[in-house]
Parts: C-alpha cells; structure tokens; sequence
C-alpha cells in the first residue's frame, strides 16, 4: 500500500512545467554517458540511481546502495525512500523538493541544466540506524518526460545534527544560491504510536486475538492488553474498532 506521503510527492513533480520544446530535450541513452557528471559531486560512500520525475519512478540504482543502506538496487523504489525517512525529515523532504520544483519552473528552460540541487535528510538504513543523506541531483532530461541523475552521500560523520539547508549551485557560470529560504507548505506528522504499538495494530488489523499477537510478538498477553489500552488513550477513540478506523484515515500503518 502506497503511503499518503508518496502521493504528495507525485502532485509536487507533476507541476514540473511541460511546455519545453522538444528540441530542449537531452534523452539519456545509457547510464554510463552520465558518469562524467559524478564529478560535480562529493565523494564518499554514497550510490547514484535514475528518476523519473513523471512516473515517480526510481529506474536505475547502483550496486553501491547496498554499501550505504543496506538495501539492494531493486528494494531502491520512492515508495521505499519515503517509507524510510525519518518522520522528523518528512516535510523537510516534500518542502524542499516543491521548492526545488518552483525554482526550475521560474527559469528558462535552457537553464534547468546548469544547475545542481542538493540538500540532505535522514534515512533508515537495514540495520535500523539512521545515516544522514546528502542529496545532490542535475536535471539530464527536460520536458515532456524529466529525468534526474542523483547522487546519495553519507554525511553522517560530517553532520550529526542540525537543519537541512536547500542550494542550488550554478554551473557553466550561473550563479549560486545556496541556503534558500523554504515555504513550509507540508508539516511533520507527528508520531503517535511507538514502534510496538504500531506491530500491535498491524496484528489487530490483520484479525489476530491478543493471545495471537503475544505469540506472534513473543510477548505476554498482558503486555499486549497494555498496548492496547494505551493506544486507545493516545488515540482518543473507546474501541478497537475506532482505533483501526483511525489508524487508517490518518495513515498510521
């Protein structure tokens, strides 16, 4: 099931200006014209992968996200990114890229690609912790279809805290603007449930008893019932019924 988040992402990139003469164009026909451009970037452990900003597609990754995140090319979707930012990073994530949208849409379309885009967040890797990501992305095809080649570096020991901040660095003798104010059009949701208590209401949504859940969790059933009992105080709602119901308009499974 796709989350709320990753339809929001797709209303923002659909707003990408389309009426780019075809002759703007510049179709990328294989991975390996684009490595050259790998220079403008840090380097560090980091992977580089393909998007496709009209279909919200993620259509090439390479081998090294393995290195970074502990994932395979293939479990590298969008669906997946969004799934594992951390929900403090959320709206930092759609605030800037409907910023970075806004940006290209107010310039001439000869210039979208003299510009590399970058700002960082956080992101799951598999063994739980979370690495800092700095994202840096050109634009490599423009129009009809828009394509990005990003570039994904674990910062996380060159900063362990603080904000993002939203540059977009000129190249070819176009200037810079780094550290971009950004409108706060989308605010973090705030997590109601601990990580328990959600494996909790996925096992209620499923139909399991609380004994099952106990088992499946090992688990007391009492420690169940607990979990139970506090969400439906955190939740403000008197009944599990009410508390799947809500669970589900407000996107938390």
């Amino acid at each position: 099931m796709q989350t709320p988040t990753y339809h929001e992402a797709r209303k923002i990139w659909d707003r990408i200006n389309r009426d780019v003469p075809t002759d703007r164009l510049e179709v990328m026909d294989s991975i390996e014209n684009f490595k050259s451009i790998l220079d403008l970037f840090h380097l560090g452990p980091y992977y580089y992968y393909l998007f496709n900003c009209r279909t919200g597609q993620i259509e090439y990754t390479s081998d090294s996200v393995h290195e970074v995140l502990g994932c395979s090319p293939e479990e590298f979707t969008l669906p997946y990114v969004l799934d594992h930012l951390h929900p403090d990073d959320v709206s930092v994530f759609l605030n800037h890229e409907n910023s970075v949208v806004e940006f290209f849409n107010q310039i001439a379309p000869e210039k979208v690609y003299k510009y590399k885009v970058s700002y960082d967040y956080r992101l799951r890797k598999k063994n739980g912790q979370y690495a800092r990501i700095l994202q840096q992305i050109v634009v490599i095809q423009y129009g009809e279809n828009v394509r990005t080649l990003g570039v994904h570096t674990d910062i996380s020991h060159l900063k362990a805290t603080g904000s993002s901040v939203l540059s977009f660095v000129g190249i070819d003798g176009e200037p810079s603007y780094l550290n971009m104010p950004i409108e706060h059009v989308f605010i973090t949701r705030k997590e109601i449930l601990s990580h328990r208590e959600k494996e909790v209401l996925r096992a209620i949504v499923s139909g399991y008893a609380s004994k099952q859940i106990a088992d499946l969790l090992c688990i007391t059933k009492e420690t169940v019932d607990r979990h139970r009992k506090n969400m439906l105080g955190k939740a403000d709602v008197r009944s599990s019924a009410e508390l799947v119901a809500k669970a589900v308009r407000e996107g938390w499974i």
